[in-house]
């Protein structure tokens, strides 16, 4: 059986035909830098975590929450929807939190910033604004 490639679809796997003869992984003090960066944004993940957490458990209200407090329904949905908001929030703060220790351990292993779907390296640019990536802006733009 014969396969006919489009231009897109041929141009593309050259690129990352041409990309893979390139540098396939990053060196250690490259390794180090991201490290460094996760570690910072970990740390800051975790306040925040731990402020989400503390609303919702009410740690942070010195009991004056229901001081004076009328039965009005209107405040009492209002005040539901707000901690199922903030209930969301940390779950997604829990998940970042997740990923980034993941990619301390991609650090570790020496694969971190190699693209999953193609193992092309993904661009240090992108890995600055989304140290947790693990595709490329390409093999995520091919995913949708």
């Amino acid at each position: 059986m014969i396969y006919l490639l489009s231009h897109e679809k041929r141009d593309a796997l050259t690129k990352i035909t041409s990309m893979s003869k390139e540098r396939n992984k990053f060196s250690d003090a490259e390794l180090e830098e991201f490290k460094e960066l996760i570690l910072h944004k970990l740390k800051e993940a975790h306040v925040d975590y731990s402020l989400l957490v503390g609303s919702l458990s009410h740690n942070d209200d010195h009991g004056t929450d229901d001081t004076g407090r009328t039965f009005n329904m209107m405040e009492d949905g209002s005040e539901t929807l707000s901690r199922e908001e903030v209930a969301q929030l940390a779950a997604r703060q829990e998940k970042f939190i997740q990923s980034l220790q993941a990619a301390l351990v991609r650090i570790e292993n020496k694969t971190y910033g190699i693209c999953r779907v193609n193992g092309t390296l993904i661009p240090k640019e992108r890995l600055r604004l989304v140290p947790h990536a693990t595709m490329s802006i390409d093999a995520k733009n091919a995913q949708k």
